[in-house]
């Protein structure tokens, strides 16, 4: 159930953003148990939005960097987290060539009664 936003600067091909979707999704399924068909993803470009500090945390990051938030139930573990990190920037750096340092992580964490997939409802707490 999570909803992933993905911002990366305008330009880029349509398989380069199918790429980040890719492996964003398969790092949440092998991570985090979402399943496969649970893919909720915005992919946003920017021309001139992405203001950032190039080094911040001694992290030596690019124009090209990525911003990824995921808005997920609560209740997974540290341990998966770190997990869900790692993954995403392995696949990410394996296609589309994205630099560890360029990907930045945000998760956001909620409740079942926080989400509505459609028909004014809220599915999960029937």
């Amino acid at each position: 159930m999570p909803l992933v936003r993905i911002s990366h600067r305008a330009g880029v091909s349509e398989a380069y953003r199918q790429a980040l979707s890719d492996g964003v999704q398969e790092a949440l399924t092998s991570t985090v148990n979402v399943p496969a068909d649970d893919r909720f993803h915005i992919l946003t470009e920017h021309a001139a939005g992405l203001i950032y500090d190039a080094n911040y945390l001694g992290i030596e990051r690019s124009p090209d960097w990525v911003a990824i938030q995921i808005t997920l139930r609560s209740g997974r573990t540290v341990e998966m987290k770190q997990a869900l990190y790692r993954k995403i920037v392995d696949n990410l750096a394996a296609n589309p060539g994205l630099r560890p340092e360029d990907v930045l992580i945000c998760l956001v964490e909620n409740e079942l009664a926080d989400w509505s997939f459609g028909m004014g409802e809220a599915q999960y707490v029937r």
